[in-house]
């Protein structure tokens, strides 16, 4: 689920920022008293995403305007399908359009980039999980299209989970005293959360291992550094491998032995979903 105040912020946001004053070509153009009624309609096959922000755009514009989706969260459409309506003054479905397909187009891509990702892991049990490179403002939104895709959560943020990537344990003394002490401010702050830490080399791995690191990130490894790693770790830490992943090492990497596979392209460079929204007489 979205935090519903971070969705309405967001939306607020993007729409301050198109429509400013006013949209300017329909109030010369379009009579007020017109009204129409939208399909949003899939231009190609996608997983849907983002239904609720998408009417949380329309009720800001107008509360008056109808809106229905036509389908559920993480459904495939195909190319010609409508995923939802919306009926009401021509004015403000158009104030609302660009905005509303723009979320929908981003959260639809993050979804079904990652349902093809998971696809080709060929059923093997391995997450799948996005990273924190996401669009700024946009993290809540991006992270929930990735979990309707089928990925699973990783942290939000860095106010909840903790992971010593190198330049903390570089800045900390090592991976071994940067654990140490990690765990000594949660004892005295009386917090508790599982460490992580990020390796890039056998003898980081190592060391972590020896710290008893709850979960180690694999990180820009080469393959034969990879799988040694695996062998030395497996069963004595979760295993996160992330770095220039492509969706062509997934069938390998599903096969190595590690617990998860971060890939911040599902996220940071996802090609948007072809939607557009189609308008007639009501």
């Amino acid at each position: 689920m979205m935090d519903p105040d971070a969705v309405h912020r967001a939306v607020r946001a993007a729409l301050d920022e198109d429509i400013g004053a006013g949209d300017l070509t329909s109030r010369v153009v379009v009579d007020p008293a017109v009204r129409t009624l939208g399909q949003i309609v899939a231009r190609e096959s996608l997983v849907v995403a983002g239904m609720d922000v998408a009417r949380e755009v329309f009720v800001q514009v107008d509360e008056s305007l109808e809106f229905r989706p036509r389908c559920d969260e993480g459904e495939t459409l195909e190319r010609g399908e409508c995923c939802a309506t919306v009926e009401g003054t021509a004015r403000s479905i158009l104030a609302a359009e660009r905005t509303a397909l723009n979320f929908l187009q981003r959260m639809c891509g993050i979804a079904t980039a990652t349902r093809r990702a998971v696809a080709l892991l060929g059923g093997a049990g391995v997450q799948i999980s996005g990273t924190r490179k996401t669009a700024p403002g946009l993290r809540v939104l991006d992270k929930y299209a990735v979990e309707v895709g089928g990925g699973f959560p990783h942290r939000q943020g860095l106010f909840d989970a903790i992971l010593i990537k190198n330049n903390h344990w570089r800045l900390a003394g090592g991976i071994a005293r940067a654990i140490e002490t990690a765990r000594r401010e949660m004892s005295r702050e009386g917090s508790v959360f599982p460490i992580e830490v990020e390796a890039g080399t056998i003898e980081e791995v190592e060391e972590a291992v020896r710290a008893k690191a709850e979960a180690i990130l694999l990180d820009n490894m080469d393959r034969a550094t990879l799988r040694a790693a695996v062998v030395l770790a497996r069963g004595r830490a979760f295993l996160e491998v992330s770095g220039g992943i492509r969706a062509v090492d997934l069938p390998e990497l599903a096969l190595v032995g590690v617990d998860r596979i971060s890939l911040g392209s599902l996220t940071h460079s996802v090609r948007a979903a072809d939607l557009a929204l189609e308008l007639r007489p009501a």
